[in-house]
């Protein structure tokens, strides 16, 4: 029996939960991806270096931030024109607070999971020791 085959019984099961922000219509707003990018940006200075670290490419980092801004109606970045030390980007102070209220929910998200996951489903499929 593989890993994966085992009952439950012996094993610790756990839940986890994935959490993204869309509008009425479907389009993505703001999730795990989108908060990556940010971060990495924020630790980086540069889109360009930003989407060197994650592997993607600078059109695709650039594309997710503008959409995600367009979506948002405001701007998440502050561009630093070039100069004798170069360009770079920046966090707005509006993406900073956006990225801390994410992990916010997705920290209470997993919370809140973790409660239910422990009250509903685990209980159907562990033994209860009192059989």
């Amino acid at each position: 029996m593989k890993g994966g085959d085992m009952p439950a019984q012996g094993r610790k099961l756990l839940v986890h939960c994935k959490v993204w922000v869309e509008d009425e219509t479907g389009e993505l707003i703001f999730g795990a991806g989108r908060l990556r990018i940010l971060e990495a940006v924020e630790r980086s200075g540069s889109i360009v270096r930003a989407a060197k670290e994650l592997g993607m490419s600078y059109s695709a980092v650039w594309g997710k931030i503008h959409a995600t801004e367009q979506r948002l109606g405001r701007p998440i970045l502050e561009k630093k024109i070039g100069g004798p030390k170069g360009g770079g980007s920046a966090l707005t102070p509006f993406a900073k607070q956006l990225l801390e209220r994410f992990r916010t929910l997705e920290d209470r998200t997993q919370q809140a999971a973790e409660e239910i996951f422990e009250d509903v489903f685990r209980k159907a499929v562990e033994p209860d020791p009192w059989e």
